[in-house]
């Protein structure tokens, strides 16, 4: 049997109501506010995925804001 990969080797990537994303083990139960997007794996295929998706780091009511105030 294949050791190398343990359940606590697995992460989900969460995010929460201001759009902001982290990572979270897989085996363990979300944290309040925060909720799985989708994507599962390593540790670094998370953060991969983060660092593709995750390109405008405000948070949403700050983006909200930011465009009512423009518009």
């Amino acid at each position: 049997m294949d050791t190398s990969v343990q359940p606590r080797d697995q992460y989900l990537v969460v995010v929460n109501h201001e759009e902001q994303y982290s990572i979270w083990a897989a085996d363990r139960d979300l944290p309040p506010g925060w909720r799985a997007e989708g994507t599962a794996g390593s540790r670094d295929e998370c953060l991969d995925h983060i660092e593709r998706v995750w390109t405008d780091m405000r948070p949403l009511s700050l983006r909200q804001r930011m465009a009512d105030d423009a518009g």
